[in-house]
């Protein structure tokens, strides 16, 4: 899910292009991600409760660990000055990429964080190995809306009643694979996340 909520061109005063970075999550970041993704999952208007229980249950360190495993700029977190002011979480879907969420910390979103954003993801991902990439907005998210079609993304179509009976829009925008093969998922359940343990264990 798409939920930036952040400034467009022609907005607040723009942040210095310099203040804003990006890098893949360590495991050390995941707490604080989870803790700042489940506040912006509780404040946003976009949802009802029954979505946000489940995703909130869903999202927890576990789960972006295991996407860490399988790449890990999958939780790609995007910095302000230094601080943890956002991310984009994504994952391996049947060949193609999923955005399941991407989102901008509420104290930084008079900044052109969100923008920076959308060009670090294509920076990352842009590298052959997926047919498309693709994400589920709300219909009256208009700014998210706006802010994917600006960077190439078009509405595939309306999904009625999809998740938890609220309605979503699929916005895509199609790669060029050029490597062979494809990802292989996540691995989830408490034999993955002990061999994840070990191999945190085993690293000076």
């Amino acid at each position: 899910m798409t939920d930036v909520i952040t400034a467009l061109p022609g907005g607040p005063a723009a942040a210095n292009a310099a203040s804003m970075t990006h890098r893949a999550a360590r495991y050390a970041d995941l707490k604080p991600l989870v803790t700042q993704l489940h506040a912006v999952i509780d404040e946003s208007p976009y949802y009802n409760q029954a979505f946000k229980r489940f995703e909130k249950q869903r999202l927890g360190v576990g789960y972006l660990d295991a996407l860490r495993e399988a790449d890990p700029s999958h939780v790609l977190i995007l910095e302000h000055d230094g601080r943890m002011a956002g991310a984009m979480v994504s994952g391996p879907e049947f060949g193609t990429l999923f955005r399941y969420w991407s989102w901008i910390a509420p104290q930084f979103r008079h900044t052109r964080l969100g923008m920076y954003g959308m060009r670090a993801f294509e920076e990352t991902f842009g590298n052959g190995r997926f047919h498309k990439v693709s994400t589920y907005v709300r219909p009256s998210n208009e700014v998210s809306l706006a802010l994917l079609r600006r960077y190439g993304y078009s509405q595939t179509c309306l999904l009625e009643k999809h998740l938890f009976g609220l309605d979503f829009v699929l916005m895509e925008k199609s790669y060029t694979k050029a490597v062979e093969g494809y990802d292989s998922g996540i691995r989830l359940g408490r034999v993955a996340a002990a061999k994840r343990w070990l191999k945190r264990l085993a690293r000076p």
